[in-house]
């Protein structure tokens, strides 16, 4: 009974590492440029630069990715397709739109507001947080699915673990074998 939680903990804190570590890939080119910039002593600068809103961009991006991967994941969760458009337009509209006009704009002006170093940090902690959403609501409705599919009738391995309880192997992968007759052999 004990190793229940344990269970459902570890792939929920494998997935979290899995997500932070897609967003430092995503905002390490963005840090090299910035202490760059510190060291050039033009920090200020850098929030003045489109820097931050194109890497909410890639991150909306990517959350938009996984909000598509989610709903189209499993047929089964069309009850879900509702909120998860909800997701994609909220991404859209929240941050992918204001931070490509963040881009031109900032790319068009030589004279850039001052909010523009308030609006970037925030639309980048947003992009953070509904790229986080995303992945969790994309592994929550993926896992659901794989669930809701093992609840028909199972196969039982014949090498499972006495201690284990019987759990369902995937299906083995249908690969067509090779003929004599193919001409790229």
């Amino acid at each position: 009974m004990s190793e229940l939680p344990e269970r459902r903990e570890h792939p929920s804190l494998s997935m979290m590492y899995g997500t932070y570590a897609d967003i430092l890939f995503v905002l390490f080119p963005f840090l090299i440029i910035g202490m760059q910039r510190l060291w050039e002593g033009r920090l200020y600068e850098a929030l003045l630069r489109p820097d931050l809103s194109i890497a909410a961009a890639i991150l909306a991006g990517l959350a938009i990715g996984k909000f598509v991967l989610g709903l189209v994941t499993n047929r089964d969760l069309g009850r879900y397709k509702e909120r998860i458009v909800f997701f994609i337009a909220l991404t859209l509209f929240v941050v992918l739109g204001p931070a490509i006009i963040l881009i031109l704009s900032i790319l068009g002006n030589s004279d850039v507001p001052d909010f523009v170093t308030f609006v970037q940090p925030i639309l980048l902690i947003i992009a953070i947080s509904l790229y986080t959403t995303a992945v969790s609501i994309s592994n929550i409705l993926t896992r659901s699915g794989m669930e809701d599919s093992l609840t028909g009738p199972r196969e039982i391995s014949a090498c499972s673990d006495p201690g284990e309880p019987d759990q369902p192997r995937p299906a083995p992968l249908d690969l067509p074998r090779r003929t004599g007759n193919d001409p790229t052999a």
